[in-house]
């Protein structure tokens, strides 16, 4: 769902934002035609750089006063970058995805062997930038997109599966969302050279933001229309990944009449039916209270960082977060 971005009272950071920008257009280069086509397609397409905005706003906690991020935290933001956009190429083949950030998917417009490859290479392309950052940052990065891999793979074992609890839920998302922006604010606070008990609690920020972050986006999948999310309304539950406002449903009062609909197999229509009884039952209230939960353990997690742009900036993004989820329901 098209939102500006939460960091934006960060003085510096479109300014900061445009160079990560130019950095990232470098990083996916290629002698090879289709191979240079294809990785920068994502990352021509846009996206509000949320990952590398995070590494930005990490580095400037240890700051008072606004000034531009160093080298440094910007290639550690690219790094991040390119393993999340690498993992969208990734997403798109196993989703057999049609369309991503209003543009055809690559695994459409290329096929899925090349979709596959050019996440490969970017994924590649930030280990490479990892690499020049220092043995902390590439090993965070290695064992960040091992967790990637490793919720992704819950997520998928959990297809169908009626009897999915919301720790197998909050397991999966823990590694395939959480782990990233976790790495982004570590990185930030690791290329911006600050103490041991910052980056700790900076870590703890970007995870429990990223759990609230995408309990939200799974609230709106199902409560937003397409218009507003860009994308069709309601696909998870069509792909039978039961996040937390379903399985809350599921165990509700009409629980039964929603399992019945999905094990029918979903059509379009059944599809705006289990979408309605979603929307009526306690799981938006009670998924909504998770991301809440989950937002202020974030801001918790800095509110004894000494004053900064930095350290406010990431304060207003979890603010921000729970609202957005609200936004469809008022």
């Amino acid at each position: 769902m098209p939102a500006s971005n939460p960091l934006s009272v960060l003085p510096t950071l479109e300014a900061d934002l445009a160079r990560i920008e130019s950095l990232l257009a470098d990083s996916v280069r290629s002698n090879l035609d289709m191979l240079a086509e294809a990785a920068a397609h994502l990352a021509n397409a846009g996206g509000k750089r949320v990952r590398p905005g995070f590494a930005i706003a990490a580095a400037a906690t240890g700051h008072s006063s606004a000034r531009p991020a160093d080298s440094g935290v910007l290639m550690g933001g690219v790094a991040v970058e390119l393993v999340h956009l690498g993992s969208l190429y990734h997403d798109d083949v196993m989703d057999e995805a049609t369309t991503r950030r209003g543009v055809l998917a690559a695994n459409q417009r290329w096929g899925n062997v090349v979709a596959i490859l050019t996440g490969d290479f970017l994924l590649a392309q930030s280990s490479i930038i990892a690499a020049d950052l220092g043995t902390d940052v590439a090993r965070l990065l290695g064992e960040t997109i091992a967790e990637l891999t490793d919720g992704q793979i819950r997520e998928l074992q959990d297809t169908d599966n009626f009897d999915r609890t919301a720790e197998d839920y909050y397991a999966a998302i823990s590694g395939k969302t959480a782990s990233l922006l976790a790495c982004a604010c570590r990185i930030g606070s690791i290329t911006g050279q600050l103490d041991q008990p910052t980056t700790e609690a900076l870590t703890e920020f970007g995870h429990s933001y990223g759990m609230a972050f995408q309990i939200v986006d799974d609230i709106l999948d199902v409560v937003a229309t397409s218009e507003q999310l860009g994308k069709p309304a309601g696909n998870d539950i069509l792909e039978g990944n039961f996040t937390l406002p379903v399985l809350r449903a599921l165990r509700s009062e009409n629980g039964d009449q929603l399992r019945s609909l999905i094990e029918a197999g979903l059509t379009a229509e059944t599809r705006d039916q289990a979408l309605i009884l979603v929307r009526t039952s306690p799981g938006i209230a009670d998924a909504l209270d998770a991301a809440r939960s989950w937002a202020d353990k974030a801001s918790g997690a800095i509110s004894n960082l000494p004053d900064s742009p930095g350290a406010t900036a990431l304060q207003a993004a979890a603010t921000h977060l729970v609202e957005r989820a609200r936004a469809p329901l008022e």
